[in-house]
């Protein structure tokens, strides 16, 4: 017998001609996440088979679990010799050291080939576990233990107690690519690992506006994008500095539109960031009525400037559900780090809460915005964020 690990896909088994890309994807994606291991994955339509060093095993299942596209994952037995006798002598073996008290057999019989049907086999190998384990008892309905058997296509058997759950959703990159705008609070993480869930690679850009903003609230965006690395393998952070942008919106506009214009100036250079690698959509942390940005007007007046889609993962959950997924994913402790990014630095008493297309082009218009965009994106750094290394350098033009 050959312990394993099986992985059960989940939401994937419900695509049709494209299945076979979804599942390869996965199985690259579960395969970079074990690139220090020797590993070995097999795979067909129902099941992916993961073959590594018994010692290695539980090391391996920490890491999977962040691998989305992923319903359930368990760890099985493989039985080469598919005979109804070889089976009896497996369980035997396989049960010998476990308290087993109230138990159900669970048979898959994929194979329909194999003379025993499904409901046979689970019968014959409860009365091998009411053999040997003199405290077990059959409950069908609310058991303590569930024994898994499989009798699959490739002539092998596979048995299986315990399991541990997946989370679920697409492998990352069958979606194609979007540009997260990630800053150092609560929700643009949040909003990231969503998008990641959906099957969405992401490239991440965050601005920071030095000397106003310190070398410390980089770091904390860094360690942020490396939190989600973990749930990707990498995340490529593109950092721009809007100071410039940022002193002359100052300068040169109504205070109260300070907000709106600097998010336009925003989405205006995402925009260009994005198309230049090939990301279709961009993606933020925006939740509707937060804030005085993110009313539905104000989101109107800010999102016309780009043409590519936004997509707002997080925009109509409560503020205590966004919480509840950054601790889950572990972003939070770092989210909540006092250190100012450029979108709470000049924020005025009183930003216009229903602003207004019209008024903010008008506004605009007082300064040579076009040449400090373009600047920005020329001297954009690359910070390449992985689960062990922090790569940074410029972007070659």
């Amino acid at each position: 017998m050959k312990k394993i690990i099986i992985i059960k896909y989940g939401e994937l088994t419900t695509k049709k001609d494209n299945i076979n890309f979804f599942i390869t994807t996965l199985k690259d994606n579960i395969k970079n996440c074990l690139v220090d291991y020797e590993t070995e994955i097999k795979y067909d339509k129902g099941r992916m088979f993961i073959y590594a060093n018994e010692d290695n095993l539980d090391v391996a299942i920490e890491k999977i679990k962040k691998t989305f596209g992923i319903h359930e994952i368990n760890i099985g037995y493989e039985i080469d010799d598919n005979s109804i006798e070889n089976i009896k002598k497996s369980l035997i073996e396989l049960i010998k050291d476990r308290d087993i008290t109230s138990f159900k057999i669970v048979t898959k019989r994929s194979d329909k080939k194999y003379p025993i049907n499904s409901m046979e086999i689970s019968r014959q190998m409860g009365g091998i576990v009411l053999k040997n384990k003199e405290k077990a008892e059959v409950d069908v309905h609310n058991p303590k233990m569930v024994i898994n058997i499989e009798v699959r296509l490739n002539n092998k058997v596979y048995i299986y107690f315990d399991k541990i759950k997946g989370i679920g959703g697409y492998p990352v990159g069958v979606a194609g690519k979007g540009l997260l705008m990630l800053s150092g609070g609560i929700d643009s993480p949040v909003a990231g690992y969503l998008a990641l869930k959906r099957g969405v690679r992401i490239e991440a850009i965050y601005f920071e506006s030095p000397p106003h903003t310190s070398d410390a609230a980089k770091n904390k965006v860094i360690s942020l994008a490396k939190k989600l690395s973990e749930y990707s393998g990498y995340v490529k952070l593109h950092v721009i500095n809007f100071t410039a942008i940022q002193e002359a919106i100052l300068k040169n506009c109504p205070h109260e539109y300070l907000v709106t214009i600097m998010r336009r100036m925003m989405y205006r250079i995402s925009e260009r960031i994005a198309k230049k690698n090939n990301c279709k959509v961009l993606i933020n942390g925006e939740s509707i009525g937060q804030v005085a940005s993110q009313t539905l007007t104000s989101m109107a007046a800010i999102n016309c400037v780009t043409k590519l889609p936004v997509i707002r993962p997080v925009a109509c959950l409560d503020k205590l559900d966004i919480i509840e997924i950054a601790k889950n994913i572990d972003t939070y402790e770092t989210s909540i780090l006092p250190f100012e990014d450029c979108c709470t630095i000049f924020v005025p008493d009183h930003p216009v809460i229903n602003p207004t297309e019209e008024s903010a082009s008008e506004y605009e218009k007082s300064f040579d915005f076009e040449n400090l965009i373009s600047d920005a994106v020329y001297n954009e750094n690359i910070i390449k964020v992985e689960n062990k290394i922090c790569e940074e350098h410029s972007s070659i033009l």
